[in-house]
Order: structure tokens, then sequence, then C-alpha cells
């Protein structure tokens, strides 16, 4: 899947909120209907239906009618553009701890050796 602009925005924004995120995580169990996906949730069937549109909207699930019943499953892709944006900002993050960390024994070593040296 090719990263098109805005759309680690719109996965973000669709895990934001809890109800998507129990939502995705009961996907990531397999393919399930509207209904059993929804039926935990204490919402009116317009709001759960808006919760589904944001996330398919963010590509992070896709929906299709079989007959009378409307099956929700998990698109996977989504979610690793996530995880490769966050791989990215880790391993970035671990470079800059790494060099910071190289200069503060650098520091501590060149203040014992002007101790030392009197």
């Amino acid at each position: 899947m090719t990263m098109h602009p805005g759309r680690l925005d719109l996965v973000f924004h669709a895990l934001a909120d809890p109800t998507r995120r129990a939502i995705v995580e009961r996907l990531a169990l397999g393919e399930a209907s509207f209904s059993a996906v929804t039926q935990p949730f204490a919402m009116a069937k317009p709001t759960l239906l808006k919760h589904v549109k944001v996330l398919e909207e963010s590509g992070l699930i896709e929906t299709r009618k079989q007959g009378r019943v409307r099956l929700c499953r998990l698109e996977p892709e989504a979610l690793k553009i996530t995880e490769d944006w966050l791989l990215r900002q880790k391993q970035m993050w671990e470079q800059r701890l790494d060099a910071l960390d190289a200069f503060a024994v650098a520091l501590y070593k060149q203040q014992r050796e002007e101790k030392a040296d009197g």
C-alpha cells in the first residue's frame, strides 16, 4: 500500500477513540458481522455506524455486504503504515539518545581528566 499524504493522520485519528480501538482489537481476531462487532457497546446504531465509517475512511477496516449481513474485517496494511512510522520515530530517538549518552560520557571523562590534572 502506498503512503498517501494524510493517511497516517486518518489512522491516528481513528485509533484515538477507545470505541474504535476496541473494534479494531475485536477484528484482529477475525472477520465478524457488524452486529457482532458492535454488540458489546451501549450506543445507538447511528453512533456505531459513524465509528465504523471513520475506521473505513482511515483504511483500518473494510466492510462488505454478504446477503443480509454486513461483514467487517481488519486491513492490517493500515496498521503496518502506522507501525513503520513509529519504528522510524523510535530509531531516530534511539540515535539521538545514543549521541547524547556518548556526549555525556565524553564530558564526564574530560571533567575527570581536568580534576586529575589539577
